[in-house]
């Protein structure tokens, strides 16, 4: 197709899929009041589909593990284009246990990973401590993940910012207030300045706020819900206290990630909650983050506590995206990524560009489409 193309969100998933339909040769605005500062901004920017993969999610294990195989190149490129290094790292992830109840979810885990064929390696106390020395000795034992990694999601953000402007696309820091439909179609947008915009599709990739986009047919409407998490950074300058992996823990029953940037700074986080659109950072939380951190890796006690953040998460049903057009001719849904949204943003935003293109979309988000969701949208 050609014509007018309008994304509402200015995170991840509408930034990248923006780049990739400007590619393809459409038009295309984003909107968003405050663009780069989405759910992303807070996130940790793990790429784990082996670590983070659970059992009956089979196809978000594949369509997780297809979007990493693109992740390379997807950087590569944008980093050629913008000239902004957005510090992807594969160099694995290790799972750890801190107790024997934590060594049998590890060896769950190790189970689904040998399942679904995907590549991981069973590690005692003393390998993992020889692979992180950093951990605490009294680590059980746990798995690596040799293709697993992180990037930085906050330079993946601007970069995929600037690459839009790059392009020729349009980013306005206008609020959306509503839908505009005529009949059984869409016709564009009215921002929150009382400007009507025009436009052939509009694509919703607003995250947990999707559902709340006013004028939504609710037949249209995803079943996606917020769920927060909240995040803390860390930063020391001595060598002895930064991790030189990303190292996923359980420690009593809990679980915490702990992400080594390339600079000084270590993310940790993140707790998952059901506490609606609130993003307040709690002492509980803090606490909670800090104590299992602490009890993987004690050096990092001694680091400066440089930030304390909440954002919130875009949770499904099936804890998969939804990504395809809406009942209504001309809307486009692109939401709901949860914990994934930064691993999946290279396949998705190749989705994207392709329907609204007029060609195949990559098999693997088949399973993905809103459809599925039938008599569960939300009102």
């Amino acid at each position: 197709m050609s014509g007018e193309v309008i994304i509402v969100g200015g995170g991840i998933i509408g930034l990248a899929s923006a780049w990739r339909c400007l590619q393809a040769g459409l038009t295309v605005t984003v909107f968003d009041p405050d663009p780069t500062r989405a759910a992303a901004f807070a996130a940790a920017g793990m790429l784990t589909p082996v670590t983070e993969a659970y059992w009956g999610e089979e196809d978000l294990i594949a369509v997780s593990t297809a979007s990493m195989r693109r992740y390379a190149g997807f950087v590569a490129e944008l980093e050629a284009v913008t000239g902004l290094d957005v510090d992807l790292r594969t160099s694995g992830v290790l799972v750890v246990a801190f107790d024997n109840d934590d060594l049998e979810v590890i060896e769950d885990l190790f189970r689904l990973h040998e399942s679904c064929g995907l590549p991981s390696r069973r590690l005692r106390g003393r390998e993992c401590r020889a692979v992180e020395p950093l951990l605490t000795p009294t680590t059980r034992g746990g798995v690596l993940a040799p293709d697993d990694g992180s990037v930085n999601p906050r330079r993946v953000l601007g970069a995929l910012s600037r690459a839009v402007e790059l392009s020729g696309g349009s980013l306005v820091c206008q609020q959306v207030r509503e839908l505009r439909i005529q009949g059984d179609r869409v016709e564009g947008v009215l921002t929150d300045d009382g400007v009507a915009h025009g436009a052939d599709v509009v694509v919703l990739t607003a995250g947990a706020w999707t559902p709340l986009v006013r004028g939504v047919p609710e037949a249209d409407r995803p079943p996606v819900r917020p769920v927060k998490g909240q995040i803390l950074r860390m930063t020391s300058r001595l060598h002895s206290h930064h991790p030189g992996i990303t190292v996923r823990g359980f420690v009593r029953g809990s679980h915490v990630y702990i992400v080594p940037r390339s600079d000084s700074e270590v993310v940790i986080g993140a707790t998952s909650e059901e506490r609606g659109f609130s993003r307040q950072v709690t002492g509980w939380g803090v606490n909670e983050l800090l104590r299992d951190a602490l009890t993987l890796i004690p050096g990092l006690g001694e680091s400066e506590l440089t930030e304390c953040r909440a954002g919130l998460r875009p949770g499904t049903p099936d804890n998969g995206p939804v990504v395809g057009w809406g009942r209504t001719e001309g809307l486009y849904l692109a939401t709901g990524h949860f914990r994934h949204g930064v691993l999946l943003a290279p396949i998705t935003a190749e989705a994207v560009a392709a329907d609204l293109a007029g060609r195949p979309a990559p098999a693997e988000i088949g399973a993905f489409r809103p459809g599925r969701f039938v008599g569960e949208f939300v009102p």
